[in-house]
């Protein structure tokens, strides 16, 4: 086994939480180190965005019809990273203020950092090809570089790059060392975040899966060390379009027309940081060129009328408290939020299924369900899964029952004691293809399963949002405590994150305001 192997299986078992040893963090706030949420370039050119409040956005439940796309022009791309990467409002309390964004992120500390390489398309660009930062603080775009390149003339007219990036010692300062887990699955809840926003304006989001993270780095940016106090790592590399491109797309060209200077330096977000080695070694670990996984169909999603789309990723909130006399939702709300995650979400093959806790859901007995996203997987889960699951058929066509009980006090305690995860009408743990996945696609597979998780989190905040609904990811569970609830022994599937779903309570002590006044 090679030693990026080697050291994901290590980083992976050190940073599981049992009830009497949870992942090493400092076990405290050191409030005099916090990070500041928000990444700024000094010395660079900002371009204030257009606000898109007052955009018509498609209704909700349409966002998966042929919608016609829209121009690529400053407003349009204003749209796409408001109701993506954008704020959506500040909360207030007594003297304290904080920002709430469209993509959830683990304690709202916000490790990810989205970049744009923009075709000539405005005035202010100097008829160049730009690299920009995207500043949700001010909704503005910082640019860094500037440069000519006959790149675009492989895509369709309209397309775009958009980039993704890390700060680990965001999640680090609160988290320690279980940390990347979480900064990977903001990683992913903003890939769906952009998704989304993307089908508001009838375009297509596609990653590139056979570009290295080398290179990655090299177009936003990253690499010019001396810029960044704190190390900032990249994830993901989309081309936004009109039409679906290939996955495969190379950008050699435009690598070779970045320049080797960028404008700008980054913010120092904290006067200090804490080191946790284990960290950089997990990051340079799942460096490795990553391996294109399987193409599959994308998922086909029927929804009930809804509210605006805009409407939907704006209220999207992480709750804290769930009322559990009034969480029952219906057998149609249970399918239509389970069909909206059940197939392909990036026409790939998943590889993370549901196993959920049924507490109240009209018609459905209370009890252990596994929702198979893969068919590949089954025979496979029934080996290892406790032989005394009944693999029971339910009307949803990949759901099956496995244990009629209450479930509701282990919900609980395998989610760190937090009574929102037995509150709701149901829960889940999202247990991931793993070591199959790791073996066959390489140490940087590791990633992608926990984006794939972050993709499906995000898209349970927002279809739990459509329906009046509250939802809230869980990144604390006693990981091994929940494998030994489903009866495995090994680590052929482990578990990558916990969600919880049902009608949460608004703390009207807590004020809201708009995000960009």
């Amino acid at each position: 086994m090679n030693k990026s192997l080697q050291m994901v299986y290590n980083y992976h078992e050190t940073t599981k939480h049992a009830q009497h040893k949870y992942a090493r963090s400092l076990g405290y706030m050191d409030w005099s180190t916090q990070p500041d949420p928000f990444r700024v370039y000094n010395g660079v050119k900002e371009i204030k965005l257009p606000l898109a409040m007052q955009n018509s956005t498609p209704p909700y439940h349409l966002l998966d019809a042929q919608l016609p796309s829209a121009p690529l022009v400053k407003e349009s791309i204003s749209q796409l990273l408001q109701f993506s990467m954008g704020i959506a409002a500040y909360k207030e309390s007594g003297d304290s203020s904080w920002a709430v964004r469209c993509n959830a992120s683990s304690g709202n500390l916000h490790p990810t950092e989205s970049y744009l390489v923009l075709p000539p398309i405005s005035k202010e660009q100097n008829n160049k090809s730009n690299l920009f930062h995207y500043r949700p603080k001010d909704h503005s775009l910082e640019e860094l570089a500037s440069f000519e390149t006959s790149f675009w003339d492989e895509l369709p007219d309209n397309s775009f790059i958009l980039g993704l990036s890390s700060i680990s010692w965001r999640e680090a300062w609160k988290y320690g060392e279980r940390a990347f887990r979480y900064t990977q699955l903001d990683a992913g809840h903003a890939w769906q975040a952009i998704v989304v926003s993307a089908k508001m304006l009838g375009w297509k989001v596609t990653r590139l899966d056979s570009v290295s993270d080398e290179d990655i780095s090299l177009l936003l940016g990253l690499t010019h060390k001396s810029k960044f106090f704190e190390d900032e790592t990249p994830d993901m590399l989309f081309v936004i379009s009109p039409q679906d491109v290939k996955s495969e797309l190379n950008i050699d060209e435009m690598i070779k027309d970045i320049p080797t200077e960028f404008e700008g330096i980054a913010n120092r977000l904290s006067s200090s940081m804490q080191k946790w080695d284990i960290i950089p070694a997990i990051e340079e670990a799942t460096s490795q060129e990553q391996i294109p996984q399987a193409k599959t169909q994308k998922n086909e999603i029927i929804r009930t009328p809804s509210k605006e789309s805009k409407d939907v990723v704006l209220n999207r909130r992480s709750i804290h408290v769930m009322q559990k006399d009034i969480s029952t939702i219906t057998k149609e709300q249970f399918h239509n939020i389970l069909s909206s995650v059940a197939g392909s979400l990036d026409a790939k093959e998943n590889s993370a299924h549901l196993s959920i806790f049924v507490h109240q859901v009209e018609d459905y007995q209370s009890g252990l369900y596994i929702l198979v996203r893969n068919a590949r997987d089954i025979d496979e889960l029934k080996r290892e899964m406790d032989s005394t699951f009944s693999w029971t058929d339910t009307e949803f066509e990949q759901l099956f029952l496995l244990q009629t009980k209450d479930l509701s006090t282990n919900s609980k305690v395998i989610s760190c004691s937090q009574d929102i995860a037995s509150d709701g009408a149901f829960s889940l743990g999202m247990l991931c293809n793993f070591t199959s996945q790791i073996e066959k696609y390489g140490a940087h597979r590791y990633k992608e399963l926990y984006w794939e998780c972050g993709v499906i989190g995000q898209q349970l905040y927002l279809e739990a949002t459509s329906m009046g609904l509250s939802g809230t990811g869980i990144g604390c569970f006693l990981d091994d405590d929940m494998h030994t609830l489903l009866g495995l022994t090994n680590n052929k599937y482990q578990i990558l994150y916990h969600f919880t779903l049902g009608r949460g309570y608004v703390d009207s002590r807590i004020m809201t305001r708009p995000a960009y006044e």
